[in-house]
């Protein structure tokens, strides 16, 4: 992966250093890349990373969302590790481009890979800068 965008003291990173970063499951077995990113347009945070999985020479290739929070950039990789398995993705909700309109299914894709849901963080977040406690200290 190229880094010619991001120093490598700091955590910030270029999107284009992201596409095509490699993905694995908890075995460290590849699984797929990064194609591209879903960000919130309003807060700006990454909500997906969309993996791009199979196929021979980019043919017959699929498109799997993975809610961001659901992965981990290892250095020693320089890949991130998705704690889902290759059927987990087999066994996904169907997936369109129409798909990021429909939140009942954003909440089928979280359930599924069992991560907490962006709009919970940003609830959970609200909280704690109104109160300056988290929810469960209440």
């Amino acid at each position: 992966m190229a880094t010619a965008t991001a120093h490598p003291d700091f955590s910030l990173i270029s999107s284009e250093d992201v596409e095509g970063t490699t993905v694995y499951d908890p075995n460290g077995n590849e699984i797929g890349e990064i194609d591209h990113l879903m960000i919130d347009k309003v807060s700006g945070c990454v909500r997906y990373a969309v993996m791009s999985f199979g196929g021979f020479l980019g043919l017959g290739h699929s498109h799997y969302p993975l809610p961001w929070n659901s992965l981990t950039y290892d250095k020693g990789r320089e890949g991130y590790l998705a704690d889902v398995t290759e059927q987990q993705l087999k066994d996904a909700p169907e997936f369109s481009d129409d798909s990021w309109t429909d939140r009942d299914w954003e909440k089928r894709v979280h359930e599924h890979y069992q991560t907490q849901p962006y709009w919970d963080e940003q609830k959970r977040a609200a909280g704690q800068s109104q109160t300056g406690s988290t929810p469960t200290d209440r």
